[in-house]
């Protein structure tokens, strides 16, 4: 897979740049409460202003539905966008328009211009190559650095670097996007091995693709989190009131009996209680065996030091998903052990999910993983090795 990058855009002085960027980042009263997404982007963002590039940043937030929220307005984002590349960055309030083209017409080297909430229009969400063109109007070159949505075939991330590129514009790959489809390249096609995948979470339904795609590629798959009452109750396990998705046993079934030589860990032991509150008396119990009345609500201890000691041993680490209702004090230690147990081995490591990602950041592990990929949703469809419209477009 060869990527038309920034080296691929040629000299950028004096152009405006779209860059698409995913900042799709929390905010909390008026500010951003976590800005790993944009610091991602600062490598990409930079560089190209000191190329001599002005730029016309775009992403999306949230869920708007094609209609303007003001919830969900990037001018917050704009203020530590600035913050952190040490300009002033201009927040429109319109995502194309009038506006919008008056102000990018006359941007000059180094400006930085933060267009509104792309979802604000439902051109965005149906690909719509009008809405793609009033945005090809505003630039002279595209660029993608928002893995985090390139699985998703809307009009920033597919039409529009089409017409970009159909119009004779360079297009390329932003330093983000570039290194995400390389380190996941390797876990997909050439693993150092033993190759050890942890996956948590809720939902197994959100992640059967890749569960049977690793299930092929790994050598070990360690499932904690909600999701692993699913498997535990489709191979017979009694599992109390935990939650579990009936209607995928079948699926869950077909991937463990047909998983091959991968070992399939699941929890031996669980911390269970009779909700997720940080009020509650927890207790420790054998996972196959939750008594009625009370909910797993993370990994117990038997189940970190096994974990554990298989990790250990694992020359690559891929994790996606806690291993329990980690915000709450009483089920954190699962996912705390897990990531101290990946942090401290000698491995490759990469790791995925807005959540796991937030566990990492709490225990200040953010240097010791070679990898913090912002992708969720697009991470989770690479390695099932499903082509993403938005970086099928970047390729030569």
């Amino acid at each position: 897979m060869a990527l038309r990058a920034l080296d691929d855009l040629g000299d950028v002085a004096g152009s405006r740049v779209f860059v698409r960027v995913d900042f799709n980042v929390p905010l909390e009263g008026g500010r951003v409460a976590d800005d790993l997404r944009i610091r991602a982007a600062i490598p990409t963002l930079r560089e190209l202003r000191e190329r001599g590039a002005a730029l016309v940043v775009a992403s999306h937030l949230g869920r708007p539905d094609g209609e303007a929220r003001d919830d969900l307005r990037l001018a917050p984002v704009a203020d530590r966008l600035g913050e952190l590349l040490e300009v002033e960055v201009m927040a429109l309030d319109e995502v194309v328009g009038d506006g919008p083209e008056a102000v990018c017409a006359h941007i000059e080297q180094g400006d930085v211009v933060l267009l509104e909430n792309l979802r604000f229009d439902p051109g965005e969400e149906a690909n719509d190559v009008r809405f793609a063109g009033r945005l090809a109007e505003l630039a002279d070159a595209y660029v993608d650095d928002a893995f985090g949505a390139a699985h998703r075939a809307h009009a920033s991330v597919v039409a529009l670097p089409d017409l970009m590129r159909a119009s004779g514009r360079p297009t390329g790959a932003g330093r983000l996007l570039q290194r995400e489809v390389e380190v996941l390249g390797r876990l997909l096609r050439d693993p150092d091995r033993p190759y050890v995948a942890v996956l948590g979470g809720a939902k197994v339904s959100d992640k059967l693709g890749v569960l049977g795609a690793l299930a092929e590629r790994a050598d070990a798959l360690l499932i904690g989190g909600a999701m692993a009452f699913t498997l535990i109750a489709a191979d017979g396990g009694e599992i109390g009131d935990s939650l579990a998705e009936r209607d995928r046993f079948d699926e869950v079934r077909a991937v463990m009996h047909g998983s091959g030589d991968v070992l399939i860990e699941l929890p031996q032991d669980v911390v269970a209680a009779t909700e997720a509150s940080a009020d509650v008396r927890p207790q420790t119990v054998p996972a196959r065996e939750i008594p009625r009345g009370l909910k797993g609500l993370d990994i117990g201890p038997r189940t970190v030091e096994e974990f554990a000691r298989i990790l250990a041993d694992a020359k690559t680490i891929l994790w996606n998903g806690p291993m329990g209702v980690f915000e709450l004090e009483p089920f954190s230690a699962g996912t705390r052990g897990v990531a101290v147990a990946i942090a401290g081995a000698a491995a490759f490591s990469v790791v995925g999910g807005g959540d796991s990602l937030l566990a990492v950041k709490r225990e200040g592990l953010e240097d010791s993983f070679d990898h913090l990929s912002t992708g969720g949703g697009a991470s989770l469809e690479f390695l099932e090795g499903t082509p993403l419209p938005g970086i099928t477009v970047l390729e030569d």
